[in-house]
């Protein structure tokens, strides 16, 4: 086991372990066909909980310079395209004319909708590939890892920030004080942090147990995010509830000195996640019993499935995919293939399971049965890509929060979770 003796956020002793996943490779290491005969590295995936301020973790195991080349890109779901439109917009309001930067700025996808509002943007990103494909699109990058030690540096060249985002980078950030240190020697006095990650109040509530992978060290509570941001003079003073990503939420802090007023969403969503119980023992024994039912009723849908001659392909390769892929042990007996329109996974293998990634076009080709919908937090965009396949009379098993066919013309009938 790898277990954490102390919370990452609120520095309590002794997170809880909840969930023990076994031994998974990075979620994002794919794998070259050259190298599908050799073992994959794999390290303990045990989720804790601090139950002091529900900060869902797992020890950070990620090797050194594992984010220098990297292959998510948010570019790939059309969604994220509106929903980076729309954060720009708020950025702008937020620093006016001064500078936004965002760490962990991947393909430059927020950032150029930024630009195109003619605001002065910098990203920060340890991935060369990627930056060199937010380059092309205009956007002013420094390559590198953020620290406090970098953050120094960072403001003397290019000054002080008026707005500093972090969009689903947070939450791989294994030392978020020293990440921390570095926000306030960067920020303007006046400044705004806005961070942007998975809620775990809906990971909790809706069985999203896939959320969590090595990259992913933790799932924030907004309670941790409070108690985080006071050993830095930082108050919460607004949250956004957002749907994408199966339920996130987009936390504004600014130094106490300037927090002039907290909106109630604030208190709100402090008080739901008590009433959730996301610093109760008993939720988590619960959520677990929760996830072994999900995988006794999907894998016995699948097995279902294959009996009847149905052949089963997966639609996506996301990181979250591959953690439920290797928890439950579905492989390429199973599911012929992945589809993934992010072009640097195709021709690649999934890490642990090594089920051939191929691009979404396979799917005329080929004329598969069933999709298992592994990026489910994109399934309402995905069904609509795919109109063709459903009319063909093709069917999405779609696996959570609970494992359900979609239409289902079988005789397997979709079970709630217990």
């Amino acid at each position: 086991m790898a277990c954490l003796t102390q919370c990452r956020a609120c520095l309590a002793s002794e997170p809880y372990l909840f969930l023990p996943m076994g031994d998974h490779p990075p979620a994002n290491g794919f794998v070259r066909a050259e190298d599908v005969a050799r073992d994959c590295p794999a390290y303990p995936l045990d989720t804790q909980v601090c139950l002091e301020c529900g900060l869902i973790q797992v020890a950070d195991q990620i090797p050194e310079g594992f984010f220098e080349h990297y292959l998510y890109v948010p570019s790939s779901a059309t969604s994220m395209h509106g929903h980076f439109a729309e954060l720009a917009e708020i950025l702008k309001r937020q620093a006016g004319t001064g500078l936004i930067v965002d760490i962990g700025c991947n393909d430059g996808l927020l950032l150029s909708a930024c630009n195109i509002l003619g605001s002065t943007t910098l990203g920060v990103d340890p991935a060369a590939n990627l930056a060199e494909i937010a380059r092309s699109r205009g956007v002013d990058v420094e390559v590198g890892y953020f620290s406090a030690a970098a953050a120094q540096g960072l403001a003397d060249k290019h000054g002080r920030a008026k707005a500093i985002v972090t969009t689903n980078t947070f939450n791989h950030i294994g030392d978020v004080h020293d990440f921390m240190r570095g926000i306030v020697r960067w920020l303007a006095e006046d400044g705004v942090f806005v961070i942007e990650v998975p809620w775990a109040k809906d990971l909790l509530e809706k069985n999203e147990f896939d959320t969590i992978y090595h990259e992913h060290v933790s799932e924030f509570s907004l309670l941790s995010l409070v108690k985080l941001g006071a050993f830095f003079d930082l108050t919460v003073v607004d949250v956004h509830r957002l749907g994408v990503h199966g339920g996130s939420m987009r936390v504004f802090l600014k130094r106490s000195a300037a927090a002039t007023a907290v909106e109630p969403v604030v208190a709100e969503m402090l008080a739901e996640e008590r009433a959730a119980g996301m610093c109760s023992m008993a939720a988590y024994q619960v959520f677990s019993d929760r996830i072994e039912s999900i995988q006794s009723d999907l894998t016995a849908m699948l097995a279902e499935l294959k009996a009847q001659g149905l052949r089963i392909a997966g639609y996506g390769a996301p990181a979250k995919g591959n953690t439920l892929l290797n928890f439950f042990k579905i492989g390429p007996e199973t599911l012929d293939y992945l589809v993934d329109r992010n072009p640097l996974k195709q021709g690649l293998y999934s890490p642990g399971m090594k089920i051939p990634i191929r691009p979404p076009e396979a799917l005329e080709e080929d004329r598969p049965d069933v999709l298992l919908v592994l990026a489910w937090n994109f399934f309402d965009e995905i069904r609509e890509q795919q109109s063709a396949f459903a009319a063909s009379g093709g069917q999405f098993l779609v696996p959570l929060p609970s494992p359900v066919l979609i239409p289902d013309r079988t005789s397997i009938r979709s079970m709630p979770a217990a």
